[in-house]
């Protein structure tokens, strides 16, 4: 083995801590059973820089999600201290978190975009949302740096206006959270996703899954609670749309140069036939219900398989 004793950071302090915790307890069973040394530091991020000099460890998985785990943050601590990590780099963590940045470089891949936006959060308020409404009509607001579907809000109606501006948890939690969002173009289409793998350097786009949900579109609660969405691989899909989110999603992990593991998220729209590229995670869930473990299985890789290669591929990047 090229690393055996192996630290899992997990938690951190941000929404998706719960997840974390959840892909981490999977990550560190498989670890044990495949005979490494295993041991989790529960991260928070004013600490860490100095607790990570507490252990003894050949590599960290990087079991974190969000603010901090994702965005480049921990990637530049973790590289400064010349320690090797799984998943991507520092700019590629930034760029896949950040829509913004995702939508910057891609931007000569002719992959298609929903039109979008941004504004501050000071910007949203009745009078505002209501102007941006009469202009493209329904609209997505959502983070620009975040996952797992966290505070995105669909616009379809002017009560909708009302009713976000006064939810307690809107205004207190994710307008507090974040200081940017993205305006997006909503369109009522069919909800897909692609993983891409890594083995030896060389990505890999595995296949595509069709998700239906309970809710109005794949938000946090279909992600993680089971019941709430079914997937469909392979996708029933014209072959040369399947072949497109594949190849879409290999050049955008390729592009920012992801490593390891990634997933990219698609509308297609069947009625003018158009496939948009919504955006990409690059630390993306590893839970049991966890949509790239199921993509893997269905191609004959196991979780086990997938946890090794992200160790035995885990680098010092930038």
């Amino acid at each position: 083995m090229k690393f055996r004793d192996i630290l899992i950071l997990a938690g951190g302090k941000n929404e998706e801590h719960e997840i974390s915790i959840m892909t981490s307890k999977e990550v560190f069973k498989i670890l044990c059973q495949l005979g490494y040394k295993v041991e989790i530091l529960n991260v928070d991020p004013s600490t860490f820089e100095k607790e990570i000099t507490k252990y003894s460890f050949d590599c960290c998985f990087n079991a974190l999600h969000g603010t901090f785990g994702e965005d480049g943050q921990i990637q530049k601590i973790l590289f400064n201290h010349n320690i090797p990590f799984t998943h991507s780099g520092i700019l590629a963590s930034y760029k896949s978190f950040n829509k913004n940045q995702t939508k910057i470089s891609l931007k000569n891949s002719k992959i298609n975009f929903l039109k979008s936006f941004n504004i501050s959060k000071n910007e949203i308020n009745k009078n505002k949302l209501k102007e941006i409404f009469d202009q493209i009509n329904d609209f997505v607001i959502k983070p620009v740096s975040s996952g797992s579907s966290y505070g995105i809000v669909i616009i379809k109606s002017f009560y909708d206006i009302e009713k976000i501006l006064n939810n307690n948890y809107f205004e207190k939690v994710i307008l507090n959270s974040h200081e940017y969002f993205m305006i997006e173009k909503y369109i009522k289409g069919r909800e897909l996703t692609v993983s891409v793998i890594e083995d030896n350097e060389n990505s890999q786009a595995v296949a595509v899954t069709e998700i239906f949900t309970k809710n109005n579109f794949f938000d946090y609660k279909a992600k993680y609670t089971p019941g709430f969405s079914r997937h469909k691989i392979p996708a029933s899909l014209e072959s040369s749309i399947y072949e497109n989110c594949l190849y879409n999603s290999k050049l955008a992990h390729d592009t920012i140069g992801c490593k390891g593991i990634s997933r990219s998220d698609y509308i297609f729209d069947e009625k003018l036939n158009k496939l948009y590229f919504l955006e990409i995670n690059n630390q993306p869930g590893l839970t049991p219900i966890s949509l790239v473990p199921e993509q893997l299985n269905y191609k004959g890789i196991s979780y086990s398989e997938m946890i090794e290669k992200l160790i035995q591929s885990a680098k010092c990047r930038e």
